[in-house]
């Protein structure tokens, strides 16, 4: 069993992975169509349609590979897979960063959507260290984490752009390697070899880990919820920069800063209200107010035209917070210990799924009302489909029966 000394160093080192791992991703956001410009010698427009398809091959390997991750942290342990993912990130940035062709940059992305896979044994390690009570609390901590990590990280690599399109490629590797050496040093196993199991191929991919997850009263209906809310909060990396400049026509500056604005107050919900409102209401109760509060957004963004009133909106919309942290304590309490870490990459699959859907609803359903034939223009059309997406996750989270909670006799395999 994990001591309490090595509970609170863990605790903080999944949180650092977390945030690294944010970090690095964000931090090649700003350099990543110069690049593309730079090794597919194409303009702009045509770099833009092969950003979305790198977008999509590392959602789509994140999704194959969430529930491997996870079933090889139910056998092996959460440490030496997630060690092996954060070494296996520093490597794929600085194979980036030297990359010599376009080729080398999908398979880089490839690689970093399998090594991405490494949140589910994340979320599992952080459930391993949770008591049932502190549960949601330390799941808004991996959000806060992540929240930051996506403020910092596009901001470090603008300034790093200066010096090239391939600098933040480097700085991510050396973040990455820095993070697997302190793992090494502080983080220890947390799941009890009492609660291990044999791998599964037949578990280790996401039908597979459907099929084994369903016999878990309540698991399936918490992951209807989580992927129309997935797929609904999947239109702001997808569509919010077109629908700024659309809508506002606002510089890209200003598109930066309502982002930051949007990493930095989730961060802080996340850190210091989750907690008090998941004590106060109950985990469901937190995330029905988080999507009720994001569907208010969505409506509205959905018919906004004054810029300047994005800005108090966001305010609002950042208890969304609220949700993930809920929804992964409620699926969290519903699998026995020795499944935790499939559960967590089934969630990842869940998760990688809606953004490979995304981009193909959204953009189109934008380029669609903003093109020469929308008569007049409707720039938030995207953002009425994706309220509609979270009126279902609300609707199917409110009728969901109590599901018990399961004990760690349970062998859920």
């Amino acid at each position: 069993m994990t001591r309490p000394a090595d509970r609170s160093s863990a605790v903080r080192f999944v949180m650092l992975a977390v945030l690294v791992d944010a970090i690095g991703f964000g931090i090649v956001m700003p350099v990543l169509p110069g690049l593309v410009m730079q090794l597919g010698h194409v303009g702009l427009s045509q770099a833009t349609r092969i950003g979305g398809w790198f977008g999509m091959v590392y959602a789509a390997v994140q999704f194959l590979c969430g529930p491997l991750m996870g079933n090889l942290g139910d056998r092996f342990g959460r440490r030496p897979v997630l060690l092996g993912a954060l070494g296996g990130f520093a490597i794929d940035y600085a194979l980036m960063g030297f990359a010599p062709s376009l080729g080398w940059l999908f398979v880089g992305r490839a690689l970093a959507g399998l090594f991405g896979a490494s949140y589910g044994p994340a979320g599992a390690a952080m459930a391993d260290l949770s008591t049932p009570d502190d549960r949601a609390r330390h799941f808004g901590l991996i959000g806060a984490a992540f929240g930051i990590g996506f403020v910092v990280g596009p901001a470090i690599g603008g300034l790093l752009g200066e010096l090239g399109p391939r600098a933040p490629f480097y700085a991510a590797a050396v973040l990455g390697a820095a993070n697997f050496v302190f793992g090494l040093a502080v983080f220890p196993e947390t799941l009890d070899p009492a609660h291990r199991r044999p791998f599964s191929l037949r578990r280790a991919n996401p039908l597979g880990a459907l099929l084994s997850l369903r016999r878990v009263a309540g698991v399936l209906p918490i992951a209807f919820v989580s992927f129309w809310w997935a797929l609904a909060t999947m239109v702001y990396p997808a569509v919010w920069a077109f629908y700024a400049i659309a809508a506002f026509d606002w510089s890209p500056g200003m598109v930066g800063l309502s982002l930051a604005l949007v990493g930095g107050l989730m961060a802080a919900c996340q850190m210091l209200i989750v907690g008090r409102v998941v004590a106060r209401v109950g985990e469901r109760g937190a995330a029905l107010i988080g999507m009720a509060a994001a569907t208010i957004g969505f409506v509205v963004f959905g018919f906004l035209h004054i810029g300047w009133l994005v800005f108090p909106i966001l305010c609002i919309t950042a208890l969304q917070s609220l949700v993930m942290p809920s929804m992964s304590a409620i699926m969290s309490r519903r699998v026995p210990p020795n499944a935790q870490g499939e559960l967590q990459g089934f969630s990842g699959s869940i998760a990688a799924i809606a953004a490979v859907i995304a981009p193909m609803l959204y953009n189109n359903l934008l380029a669609a009302f903003t093109g020469p034939r929308a008569h007049p223009p409707f720039p938030g059309a995207p953002f009425l489909l994706a309220a509609a997406c979270a009126l279902l996750a609300i609707a199917t989270l409110a009728l969901l029966r109590r599901a018990p909670v399961q004990m760690p006799s349970a062998t859920g395999a």
